[in-house]
């Protein structure tokens, strides 16, 4: 019999889009969409990201810089693909359209994603980095000491991450996204829990996850602070260049703890993950079974949860435990 406090990481990780879940197992990508007439479409892909097969991919502290990128370029694809299930079939093709279309040669799709991609990290320089120093510099004829302005240059960074969580949370649209995204966490949760993945099982495991994107932006926004206190210089003009570029070196750093903290269970890096899993209660929401099932048929397209619990767990799933459900506990992480 398995023990029930065990925890393996699974390695997959995915991302919730429109009425649906998205989830990535290496190489392989699965969306799982609900599309308006209630069936569920399943699209499985390859998405290598840059610099494939290089051993910077595999270097500690410059691969979360290339992972950081991948996720967003594959992000927006992804998004793109689970919207065109409800677009306007009557929609026409504009001028811009064709225009484009001839300029990138018939790519005109992928030109809109990577430039919608560079103004999406544009403006989370602009919002995240940039615009708490500008913020805080208003104060330099009122504080004088340099440092303690670092620190009120972190806080107005927290505050402005924390008012804009809690703003979109607030959209009734982004709701249900918030759902999937649940649901996305409850799948994985289940898997490394040791539990069949069934609806049943899913929708009473945790939809907090240590690996989460919302964690992960907690540890930038962390070690971005701490990293700006320590390494300064005077000219204002430096300090701006500074921030832009030590946005690689908070990446790689971030994604290293992120991925410590989402493979052990030691108590220390339980208590820095504290901050984001609270956060992520504003991120996720409880799913409906039928966003369970999306999830479910992601998974099972990319991922054999069955010979996972059998290597790492040590037991065959059988109908009996597909019936019975498992466990009977739920398993919401404490913060």
């Amino acid at each position: 019999m398995r023990n029930k406090k065990s925890f393996r990481s699974c390695g997959i990780g995915g991302q919730a889009v429109l009425e649906g879940v998205m989830m990535k197992n290496k190489d392989d990508y699965a969306v799982a969409v609900r599309k308006p007439d209630g069936e569920i479409e399943v699209d499985v892909e390859v998405y290598r990201g840059a610099m494939h097969g290089s051993r910077l991919r595999k270097t500690p502290f410059v691969r979360g810089v290339f992972n950081f990128v991948d996720s967003m370029v594959l992000g927006m694809k992804i998004i793109n693909y689970s919207a065109s299930f409800y677009e306007d079939e009557e929609a026409k093709e504009t001028k811009l359209d064709r225009a484009l279309d001839k300029v990138s040669g018939g790519r005109a799709e992928s030109l809109l994603m990577g430039i919608t991609t560079v103004i999406s990290i544009a403006l989370a320089i602009g919002i995240f980095i940039l615009l708490p120093y500008f913020l805080s510099s208003f104060l330099v004829q009122y504080v004088r000491n340099s440092s303690l302005l670092t620190i009120i240059e972190g806080g107005i960074r927290i505050l402005i991450f924390l008012i804009y969580v809690v703003g979109i949370s607030l959209m009734k649209d982004i709701h249900r996204l918030y759902q999937y995204h649940g649901a996305e966490h409850k799948c994985i949760n289940c898997i490394e829990k040791g539990r069949p993945l069934t609806v049943h099982n899913v929708m009473r495991s945790s939809r907090i996850h240590r690996r989460c994107g919302t964690s992960f932006m907690v540890f930038v926004i962390f070690v971005s602070i701490i990293l700006f206190f320590f390494i300064r210089v005077e000219n204002p003009v430096y300090r701006i260049l500074l921030r832009i570029a030590l946005i690689p070196v908070i990446a790689g750093v971030s994604y290293e703890i992120i991925r410590l903290a989402g493979n052990s269970d030691n108590f220390i890096l339980k208590i820095i993950s504290a901050p984001g899993m609270l956060l992520q209660r504003l991120t996720t929401k409880e799913p409906d079974e039928s966003m369970a099932e999306v999830a479910i048929k992601s998974v099972e397209a990319v991922f054999d949860w069955k010979g996972y619990l059998r290597e790492t767990f040590g037991y065959e799933v059988d109908e009996s435990w597909m019936r019975d459900g498992g466990e009977e506990e739920t398993d919401e992480e404490p913060v």
